[in-house]
């Protein structure tokens, strides 16, 4: 960012802005929260699992740990490619029991993914939501389910626990993929253009700021224990119940105001509180530009996304980003990082995944600097070819673990990198950049079609990684460093760079027939001709 942007971005920095966006992205403390706490937990909720479905004796618990206390690890969760038997008895001795190890799994698996679904579900509402209640009102009203989800685990204890957690997921869920496209709408749209990138991966910032402070309440002495998880899962209700009250002071969208609704007055106020003493009027002439691009656009659905040549390549960018987010593998790490560091012949692998977590929330703050510096593309490839070089590194080690000890730390540096260049662009970008490639007219559209395939992608990765795992054993991260380099390339010669670029000239670079190999050499062209 040069001096003449810094200053103008500090101009337009208002303590209603910083509100505004603060409260938005509280939703996704709350996907990440949902993220990070079904992780450390994992033992004592299994544990729990089989003494409501009579797998395990009822006086059998688990702890966190390692089992130091004289606990042990219920069945299922012995680490990748383990032998050996479980040493907690079974309820009973027939041939039942025998499978008493894949219904805990089965269980465990459905309880981490179903989350997915409901946001995969809310997803392709978002549009319809966002455009009948305006971006403010719909996070209020979303935030219903939350409460609610929010209360189905924490009473988890008081009915059959398996199912209510189920349920209470599938319920956060809902509200996640709700929110998982208002607050990127809605912070695109209240940010000025030198604030966009910056303030956009704030996004991330709060998803793993939610997914540690999860970690850190689920240490076995804190709230993760048999007595406290009930309360551990559902305590995310009380940032719903906090973004619930702050959305009230929250200006409605400008952009949603002036364009969707034709309220010129009450657009230049909401721009006024947003942006303090400046001169709304170029703000207010570029919506009226984009208005008149709409209205000639007519309404956008989402077939016409599909079919429509005009929107062919950004689709496919926008696309292509999500599932990449997701398939890179970092949610493997995020759900079941406990496991992959008792692979590795961590002693206390709860506070190695909490590490992970305080790597990932420090990286994701210097992102917020370095987004609008570097740019949205060198980032997202730098951090996909660091992942990629992390992911070959962690099955060397992983390999190796049983030959050579040392190889441990090499596959915990590996995953602490892995997770580094994850935050670096893979991370935030996805979330932000789907509404800079589209004008008013396609992006909810867009932004709802994105969410689908987010979530889509993160539910197949929380449903199969285990037992992906289980059948690959040290060599599951090759599949993941497969992806990686394909998605590498795509994003080498398809995705274009859009730091600091008003959504017209964005959007303009794909009206063309076809996407160059290098898409940000074409913006930079575009650019200076629109300054010509």
């Amino acid at each position: 960012m040069d001096k003449k942007s810094k200053m103008q971005a500090e101009k337009h920095l208002t303590g209603t802005l910083v509100l505004s966006v603060f409260t938005a992205v509280l939703g996704f403390f709350q996907y990440g929260y949902s993220l990070g706490v079904i992780n450390a937990p994992q033992k004592v909720i299994e544990a729990h699992y089989g003494r409501v479905l009579g797998i395990i004796p009822p006086d059998t618990h688990a702890t966190n740990g390692s089992g130091e206390d004289g606990t042990v690890p219920v069945p299922g969760t012995e680490p990748w490619g383990s032998t050996e038997a479980t040493s907690v008895p079974l309820a009973d001795t027939s041939e039942d029991s025998a499978s008493s190890p894949h219904i805990l799994t089965m269980y465990w698996s459905l309880s981490v993914s179903v989350f997915a679904i409901g946001g995969m579900i809310s997803s392709f509402t978002v549009g319809w939501i966002g455009d009948r209640l305006g971006r403010v009102k719909a996070m209020l009203v979303v935030n219903v389910l939350s409460i609610a989800g929010n209360l189905l685990m924490g009473l988890a204890k008081f009915g059959p626990s398996h199912m209510l957690i189920i349920a209470g997921r599938a319920v956060t869920g809902l509200y996640c993929g709700l929110s998982s496209g208002l607050v990127p709408m809605y912070v695109s749209e209240v940010s000025p253009t030198a604030l966009r990138g910056a303030l956009g991966t704030l996004h991330q910032l709060a998803i793993v700021t939610g997914i540690l402070i999860s970690q850190v309440l689920g240490l076995d002495f804190l709230l993760g224990n048999d007595e406290m998880w009930p309360l551990l899962l559902g305590l995310s209700g009380v940032a719903a119940l906090l973004q619930f009250f702050l959305l009230l002071l929250c200006p409605e969208s400008p952009r949603y105001l002036y364009i969707k609704l034709g309220k010129v007055e009450e657009a230049k106020k909401s721009l006024k509180r947003l942006r303090g003493n400046c001169d709304p009027m170029k703000e207010i002439a570029e919506m009226e530009k984009e208005k008149q691009e709409a209205a000639s656009e007519k309404k956008v659905s989402i077939r016409q996304l599909f079919t429509s040549s005009k929107y062919k390549q950004a689709v496919i960018v926008a696309l292509m980003v999500q599932i990449s987010q997701q398939f890179s593998g970092i949610n493997a790490i995020f759900y079941y990082s406990t496991n992959i560091f008792e692979r590795a012949g961590v002693d206390q692998p709860v506070y190695a995944t909490i590490g992970v977590g305080v790597v990932n929330t420090v990286f994701t703050v210097i992102s917020v600097f370095l987004v609008e510096k570097a740019g949205r593309r060198s980032l997202f490839l730098a951090g996909l070819m660091g992942m990629l070089i992390s992911a070959v590194a962690m099955t060397v080690g992983l390999v190796l673990l049983s030959q050579f000890a040392w190889m441990s730390y090499v596959s915990m540096v590996a995953i602490f990198l892995f997770v580094i260049f994850f935050e670096v662009g893979p991370g935030p970008i996805p979330w932000f950049i789907v509404a800079e490639l589209f004008s008013q007219g396609p992006r909810p559209a867009a932004i709802a079609v994105a969410g689908f395939c987010n979530w889509a992608c993160n539910f197949i990765v929380g449903m199969c990684f285990q037992y992906i795992a289980d059948l690959c054993g040290s060599y599951v991260f090759v599949i993941f460093a497969a992806l990686l380099l394909a998605f590498f390339l795509f994003a080498y010669f398809k995705v274009p760079e859009t730091k600091g670029k008003s959504f017209e000239e964005i959007a303009a670079v794909f009206r063309r027939k076809k996407l160059p190999a290098k898409a940000m050499t074409e913006l930079e062209d575009l650019r200076g001709s629109t300054e010509a």
